[in-house]
């Protein structure tokens, strides 16, 4: 096996393979290296070429696919080089101008305030690399943060009171809210995952406290922001009012493990209605049935945004709702791929050109295929944005439609696999280790081959009608899945 190579799907799909193969020849473009007289680092990070910005969010989603790189791009450079901005407050701002240094701050955001979403990207890079190190050198500067958060915006209620762009959709029609459903269930996660990054140090006093300060914000979530009646989770307005607003920014809550399982059911059924967030093109930022949707997108009031789908997968594999997460990942990367060739047809059409270049998008319309529109706002959506579309074209390529879970401190690897279909990965770095896992009909029946250079663990979920955990020994072994 190659160990210069990133990983290789295989899927019965060529369409989803090419474009995962594409984007990480595309992403050799995406780097570049700060002033360090400005305060960043001198090491290389993810970089969007027509910004000279860096930017929180997109280094948290980029962490996401870059660590599938066979270790060939760093994951955690972005991460670290605003770590390396934090202020003595602990304020690390959303976004910071490569030229002077300075923080990027506007109007409706005055202090730089960005999702605070560090932790989880923390937690995956962790399971990802194994690199208990890192965490230790890292938890200062997360601990610093959250302190500042709470300081600056959490209110006498217990519930958090952030701006609008705090929550990544800035022009989302929220009317008078003022506790957003989604901030608060984001600060949740980040006290989730905080907890869990202490217990990975065996730091039990400060897992106890962020467990505390979980609990007591699931508890608020719980008993202010859920509609019974509408199953569903909603801001709130000054006077603790639920607003009757519904945002993708509701099923932040599955992936802070907020609601219980009957609620969970209630809150993931607006994801398969039509008139809600089962669009054709899943899931958009308002519900289709909101006076303020348009299918157009019109920023954050019908788009669908990578990140958000992404947030929305991740949050239903929390409630094992593995089947509507893969189907929805399927549906998520046709449309991007029938924009991507319908853009194509155009372009060749009005040029001539024979190779037109493929695009992905920042954000797209939710019942055609095609780029979201928003005329107010000049450049948007991006165009190769990388920062959320490879968030598609690879991490939920290997997650979800092939179905992988990996974690190298476990030394796991789980498999859920839907349908039996040929597909699977091949040489896919972990740590240092390689592995190959694919799926094939042979004349013995279904077969699923591996290769590893060291012993993992294997578990194999079918249908959700077989599983099995098998430890998996180094060099080449098969097994019959009729067999299990």
């Amino acid at each position: 096996m190659n160990k210069r190579d990133f990983p290789r799907v295989h899927f019965y799909d060529q369409d989803f393979v090419d474009i995962y193969d594409k984007s990480w020849a595309w992403i050799a473009d995406y780097w570049t290296v700060g002033d360090a007289r400005k305060g960043f680092p001198k090491d290389k990070f993810f970089h969007y070429p027509p910004s000279r910005t860096l930017d929180q969010l997109d280094q948290v989603f980029a962490s996401f696919f870059l660590v599938y790189s066979n270790r060939l791009y760093a994951a955690s450079n972005g991460l670290d080089a605003l770590y390396g901005k934090q202020e003595e407050s602990g304020a690390i701002r959303g976004s910071y101008d490569l030229e002077s240094g300075e923080p990027v701050l506007t109007k409706d955001n005055p202090e730089g305030l960005a999702a605070p979403l560090f932790a989880w990207a923390e937690y995956n890079l962790y399971h990802k690399t194994a690199n208990k190190k890192r965490v230790k050198e890292v938890m200062p500067a997360l601990h610093k943060y959250h302190q500042w958060v709470e300081r600056t915006w959490k209110r006498e209620n217990g519930l958090y009171a952030a701006p609008l762009a705090a929550t990544g959709m800035e022009n989302s029609p929220r009317g008078a809210a003022v506790y957003h459903a989604d901030f608060n269930a984001i600060m949740a996660t980040n006290a989730l995952y905080m907890s869990a990054l202490s217990d990975i140090l065996n730091d039990k006093e400060a897992s106890f406290q962020y467990k505390r300060a979980y609990f007591s914000l699931k508890t608020r979530i719980n008993s202010m922001m859920w509609n019974h009646d509408k199953g569903f989770y909603f801001d709130l307005d000054a006077a603790e009012r639920q607003t009757q607003v519904r945002t993708v920014g509701a099923f932040w809550p599955l992936l802070a493990e907020i609601p219980n399982e009957d609620r969970a059911e209630k809150l993931i059924a607006h994801l398969t209605d039509p008139q809600a967030f089962g669009t054709e093109h899943p899931f958009p930022t308002l519900a289709a049935d909101d006076p303020n949707y348009d299918k157009r997108g019109l920023g954050f009031r019908g788009s669908v945004l990578p990140p958000f789908t992404y947030m929305v997968i991740k949050g239903l594999e929390k409630y094992n709702h593995w089947e509507l997460a893969r189907e929805c990942a399927i549906r998520h990367l046709y449309f991007v791929l029938d924009t991507m060739h319908a853009a194509n047809g155009e372009r060749e059409r009005e040029r001539g050109e024979k190779e037109a270049r493929q695009v992905i998008w920042e954000a797209y319309q939710p019942q055609n295929e095609g780029k979201a529109v928003w005329p107010e706002k000049a450049g948007w959506p991006r165009s190769q944005f990388l920062a959320f579309g490879a968030l598609s074209t690879i991490a939920l390529m290997i997650e979800n439609i092939v179905g992988l879970s990996i974690s190298l401190p476990r030394k796991t690897v789980d498999w859920i696999i839907p349908n039996l279909e040929i597909m699977g990965i091949e040489n896919m770095s972990l740590k240092r280790n390689m592995v190959t896992i694919l799926s094939n009909k042979s004349g013995r029946g279904w077969e699923i081959h591996m290769e590893s250079e060291k012993l993992y663990y294997f578990t194999i979920n079918v249908l959700n009608k077989k599983k099995k955990t098998l430890p998996i020994p180094s060099g080449k072994c098969s097994m019959l899945i009729d067999k299990l």
